[in-house]
């Protein structure tokens, strides 16, 4: 009987050995427990959600969406998020379950979207945003509120500048350059509080052959995708919806997702609302002319 009780315990003992090895993820370690909850139904240590978790996706059933840990039902340390395809979407790190440090975003061929550090919901410090070639977009810093703060760089796909400068508390101060496609020199304008001295203005004659475009080139600015879950306030049609002009959008939670001026469904000019899948507002992204220029402020 002693040696049955032995055996019993070493195979007990293999057992939750196996159910307990170590893992590593995102400079984080812990017992291998995917999925759990404690007593009080607060999620603890490794979670790997996937698409059966959520409905109405474009992910197979047993496809990850994103994983991470858990910390007393708060997300902690880089969480990844992933695209139908498998790519990366996202990689984030958050701090008591907010997105607080280097934060990635990739686009859906897998080459960088944008990159930076979130901090008090907003981008703060270096920033950068990149077409889906994987030429930089944008390059700029943001001060602490979240606005666009010392020197500016803007990009065409091609790779030339388009368009550099100075910025101060989110707004344009000294001379701003502005760039052709080719290359050459388009204008020059000086700022001052984000006004422009409409004396200052030099324009630029071209110089070089412009660069070819395909006939099929649209703006670059991200476009607006309606959901089945994501409605216009005031437009009503059979058929597909097409947006121009200004409207405000709502996600499945009657929630504002979209609120500014729109041209074939792009957001143009206003503010696209993000929020996380708890419903609770993470990021206000505002765009200008098609481009994203910052963060508004969110209040508390």
């Amino acid at each position: 009987m002693r040696k049955v009780y032995l055996l019993l315990f070493f195979l007990t003992y293999q057992v939750i050995t196996a159910q307990t090895k170590t893992f590593e993820l995102g400079g984080l370690t812990g017992k291998d427990t995917i999925n759990v909850t404690d007593a009080l139904g607060k999620k603890q240590g490794r979670w790997v959600i996937k698409s059966k978790h959520r409905q109405n996706t474009c992910f197979s059933t047993e496809q990850k969406l994103e994983e991470g840990i858990y910390v007393d039902n708060r997300k902690i340390g880089r969480w990844f998020e992933y695209y139908c395809n498998g790519n990366l979407r996202s990689l984030i790190h958050f701090q008591n379950g907010k997105p607080d440090g280097y934060a990635i975003m990739y686009h859906e061929n897998g080459k960088i979207s944008e990159e930076g550090i979130w901090k008090n919901n907003r981008w703060t410090g270096p920033y950068k945003l990149y077409y889906e070639n994987g030429q930089p977009q944008h390059e700029f810093n943001f001060n602490n509120n979240g606005k666009r703060e010392g020197p500016v760089k803007y990009f065409f796909e091609n790779g030339q500048l388009a368009l550099e400068g100075n910025f101060v508390n989110g707004k344009e101060t000294g001379e701003i350059r502005e760039y052709h496609e080719n290359g050459d020199l388009k204008a020059q304008k000086t700022f001052n509080d984000g006004v422009v001295d409409v004396a200052s203005i030099k324009e630029f004659e071209i110089k070089k052959p412009m660069p070819k475009v395909k006939d099929d080139t649209i703006d670059k600015s991200p476009k607006v995708v309606l959901k089945a879950d994501e409605k216009p306030n005031n437009v009503v049609t059979k058929g597909p919806i097409i947006l121009n002009g200004q409207h405000i959008t709502y996600n499945k939670n009657k929630q504002i997702s979209k609120d500014g001026f729109f041209k074939n469904n792009q957001l143009m000019d206003g503010k696209s609302y993000v929020y996380d899948e708890d419903g609770i507002l993470q990021r206000i992204s505002v765009y200008k002319n098609g481009n994203y220029v910052g963060d508004a402020p969110l209040e508390k």
